[in-house]
């Protein structure tokens, strides 16, 4: 509609304003249904079939271990994971990058502190065991090196390339471990300072390094780790084995048992925090809990930590965040102050 002499000024801009309030009566009329959609939460609806693990048939077990039924805005999160990482990069400056091991995957990003010999936080990122890569993690960099500690992250095989075996993965992540422990002083860090923690699938491979022998495998300490959290992990592998990871994961009793951190308790030598959030899948959160309770009953530190109201990719978030449930356990088991990396 233009303005023109035939019409006063008065009756153009009632006309304007009738013809805005008709587009937007339409505007909401097309997007009513889409609004009233709901978003299902959990196993999609399905005829009850028999039980596979504690009550839950295939359908609902799967689903317990596909943590995109209970987190709608998973991609959403990821995404933004990775725009954050690229600007921390550009914030802090480009990472050291170093070879660890001796295939062209192992190597590992060191985000570096100001302060002289300081401690050092590993995170081993998460991804099914399939997904993920140490450039898209840097987003929590900021944080740890504001408040004093080194911030290393290792990249690592996928399973799916390692010929479904788990064992080859966390053979990995402990040569990063070893490594770092063994060169700290490279990069001005403490190698007495060691601290690692690891979020879903790069939880559960937390939850392998605390029990490894680090003495008769890499002829270390077996206190080199002085700290461990395990952040919406897994650590008895028998119902992931029963759900469609089974697919790609290719168990077996030895494997089973080797990876499952909860049977080798007995090994552990380092605090350990738990974190989960109330929001994750039923066998997330019950992992995570019976996991912390394990490590209770054989009479070693363990502190466990619910998050109210986070799902599995706000946990992931939250390492970045030194208020968040992730940010802030890492921190105090660190013995850093919130308020500096803030």
């Amino acid at each position: 509609m233009r303005f023109d002499d035939r019409l006063s000024r008065g009756e153009f801009f009632a006309k304007a304003l009738s013809r805005r309030a008709a587009l937007a009566a339409a505007a909401a009329t097309l997007a009513a249904p889409a609004l009233a959609q709901e978003c299902p939460i959990g196993p999609p609806a399905h005829p009850q079939g028999p039980s596979v693990f504690m009550n839950m048939d295939q359908v609902e077990l799967d689903a317990a271990y596909d943590q995109s039924f209970y987190a709608p805005l998973a991609q959403h999160i990821l995404a933004r994971a990775k725009s954050n990482s690229e600007l921390v990069r550009r914030r802090l400056g480009p990472p050291q990058r170093l070879a660890y091991g001796p295939t062209a995957i192992e190597k590992l990003d060191i985000f570096r502190t100001r302060r002289p010999k300081a401690p050092i936080f590993l995170f081993i990122h998460g991804g099914a065991w399939l997904h993920g890569a140490a450039k898209d993690y840097a987003y929590a960099a900021e944080t740890y090196v504001n408040a004093g500690a080194h911030y290393v992250v290792p990249d690592f095989i996928a399973v799916d390339k390692a010929g479904g075996d788990l064992q080859v993965m966390a053979a990995q992540v402990r040569r990063a471990i070893a490594w770092t422990y063994k060169n700290a002083a490279s990069f001005d860090g403490d190698p007495e300072r060691l601290y690692i923690g690891g979020h879903s699938s790069g939880g559960h491979l937390c939850g392998v390094a605390l029990v490894t022998d680090w003495q008769n495998a890499f002829g270390l300490s077996p206190a080199i780790i002085k700290g461990g959290a395990c952040m919406s992990g897994m650590y008895d592998l028998k119902p992931v084995r029963l759900s469609k990871r089974g697919n790609y994961v290719h168990f077996t009793d030895a494997m089973e048992q080797a990876m499952s951190s909860q049977r080798h308790i007995d090994r552990i030598a380092a605090p350990v925090v738990v974190t989960y959030g109330t929001d994750e899948t039923p066998e997330f959160a019950r992992q995570n809990r019976d996991f912390a309770a394990a490590i209770k009953a054989a009479g070693k530190p363990v502190e466990l930590v619910e998050a109210a109201n986070y799902n599995h990719f706000d946990m992931m978030q939250s390492v970045g965040n030194p208020y968040g449930p992730n940010g802030r356990a890492v921190l105090a088991m660190m013995k850093l102050s919130a308020a500096c990396a803030a």
